[in-house]
């Protein structure tokens, strides 16, 4: 048995990704679609295998080079693209003896290829295609024989799954000429009958053509691995979207009878992408946390470039959905004092044998991070862009130079989350977990309880949060000027965290659309008040009046 992978596309629909990786090697279950088709082609019994390129040619022969397979393999470059037909052609010398199969790289599916090709052995057609139904592909018309009608139906329809076996005699049907499609000669064939189709009626068939049908394709193919099940079963698996955060990720459960996976899908991450770096920090930080008793969801698998990440399922009860449904200070105080419990761990613990390079903007909380990422941000998302005020930043440069240095003075370094709120730790059977981990790095513990004191979500009140500052000083075992020490720096950090939410919370609502993030600006602007009157205002003249007259 032979066939011929058909890998030379340019991969058009999944641009611009396919700029820098073809189509062909594309991963699934962290495996190149190309190997997964090669696997699947061995496993039926072919023994030799031709894989036509163009496109970025050269990965797909360093691939093939570097792979040890059990079978011959070869490559067969096109210098100039020949479409379906062309391709076919092309490979006459390697394929006139026998029938052979035409399979597309970007497909996966659980068709049974050996009774695809016995079923085209016993007829006397020129080709067999295997056809399903896909309703967004189904366009090809069979009579009630089984034999294909034409390409172009606009009823009762089906879907060619990318599948195809060929008798060698096909060749002498093609035209005299380079460049053409092959349905150009099976629709010429169709009248004779000779062309049958092979109807799939349940089958698991997807390819990975667009962005979202590759990442809805390794999103299943990493459930069915971990709920242990065949691909003729994953059309078991129920795959719900949650509701977002503030970032560009998409959230899924996956769930079967054996359980759930929480589906974190980062987006296609090319190699030296910002993605990538996101993406790389959530694994290993997470591995990181979870390894030193850190309540964080375990990371099960992963696949890096499609950014898909399977984790456990720590059900939506979040500490913002627990303190609105109580509704009562004592169960706050008591549930808010477990939450600075593990975010002394989180600092303590997770700073031990922490790496820098794991981390994905800076290595540390920074003078240089402090200045543009909260206070420049604060000034062009919040000030001019959503007030449409015409401040400029440099007039308040030595008062945010004078708000970075005392956030970092007297900080009690350890691991930083950096975004310590209370939509970031879940409750389950009543224990919290910290999720949304990917921007930790070093810096003072006092910006994470700031984060988690004046996080608009919940709202705190006055009183309990200075109970719960005074609670983690004692925690900390401060006291004198070191407890001062602490305080002022907490102070800063919560200046500098107020920013940040302001900021956020603009953009959110202007330039990502995402208009829920609105609501909390109003009180996010009250309490930069506040902490802007407890501060020593003659050192930041311009800020305050400024953030008064708002």
């Amino acid at each position: 048995m032979k066939a011929l992978i058909l890998a030379a596309g340019f991969g058009t629909r999944l641009l611009p990704y396919t700029e820098k990786i073809p189509k062909a090697l594309f991963t699934v279950l962290s495996s190149p679609m190309l190997e997964h088709v090669i696997k699947k082609l061995v496993d039926n019994g072919c023994e030799q295998i031709l894989i036509n390129t163009h496109h970025l040619h050269i990965q797909i022969e360093d691939f093939v080079a570097q792979k040890k397979h059990s079978v011959n393999i070869q490559t067969i470059y096109e210098p100039a693209i020949l479409d379906t037909g062309g391709a076919i052609a092309n490979v006459k010398p390697f394929l006139k003896d026998d029938s052979f199969f035409v399979i597309n790289s970007d497909i996966i599916s659980n068709v049974d290829l050996k009774k695809v090709y016995n079923f085209h052995k016993k007829s006397n057609c020129l080709a067999t295609l295997v056809l399903h139904s896909h309703d967004k592909f189904n366009k090809v018309k069979i009579d009630n024989q089984g034999y294909v009608q034409n390409f172009d139906s606009k009823i009762n329809g089906l879907a060619f799954t990318g599948i195809q076996v060929l008798s060698p005699q096909i060749y002498e049907f093609f035209p005299d000429k380079k460049i053409f499609s092959s349905i150009e000669v099976y629709q010429n064939l169709c009248s004779e009958k000779l062309v049958q189709a092979f109807v799939e009626k349940d089958i698991f068939w997807s390819d990975i053509g667009t962005p979202d049908t590759y990442s809805m394709t390794s999103l299943l193919e990493l459930a069915a691995s971990e709920f242990g099940i065949k691909h003729d079963k994953i059309k078991h698996i129920r795959v719900d979207k949650l509701a977002g955060d503030g970032s560009d990720r998409n959230w899924y459960r996956a769930t079967h009878k054996t359980g759930s996976f929480i589906i974190s899908d980062h987006g296609i991450c090319l190699p030296e992408s910002d993605r990538l770096l996101q993406l790389n920090a959530f694994i290993h930080i997470g591995n990181h946390l979870f390894s030193k008793g850190i309540p964080v969801p375990r990371i099960i698998n992963y696949d890096t470039l499609s950014g898909i990440v399977m984790l456990d399922d720590l059900g939506d009860v979040h500490l913002e959905t627990q303190i609105k449904q109580k509704n009562d200070s004592e169960f706050t105080i008591k549930i808010y004092k477990k939450v600075i419990d593990r975010l002394i761990d989180f600092s303590i613990k997770g700073f031990q044998e922490f790496k820098k390079e794991w981390t994905c903007q800076t290595e540390t909380y920074s003078k240089e991070l402090i200045i543009e990422k909260e206070c420049r941000y604060f000034m062009q998302a919040f000030i001019q862009n959503y007030l449409k005020l015409d401040v400029a930043f440099h007039e308040f440069s030595d008062e945010f130079e004078h708000i970075a240095d005392h956030a970092l003075k007297h900080g009690f370094i350890g691991l930083m989350h950096r975004d310590m709120q209370s939509r970031n730790i879940m409750i389950q059977n009543s224990r919290i977990y910290f999720i949304d981990f990917q921007s930790a790095r070093l810096g003072p513990l006092q910006y994470d309880l700031a984060s988690l004191l004046i996080d608009p979500y919940v709202n705190l009140k006055d009183q309990i949060k200075n109970d719960l500052l005074q609670y983690t000083m004692e925690k900390l075992k401060l006291s004198g000027i070191e407890s001062q020490n602490f305080f002022e720096c907490y102070q800063y950090c919560c200046l500098t965290r107020n920013l940040q939410f302001l900021g956020a919370f603009s953009f959110l609502s202007q330039i990502k659309k995402k208009k829920r993030f609105k609501r909390y600006i109003p009180d996010s602007v009250k309490s930069l008040k506040r902490i802007i009157a407890d501060l020593n205002t003659d050192k930041l003249p311009e800020l305050s009046k400024l953030v008064q007259a708002i």
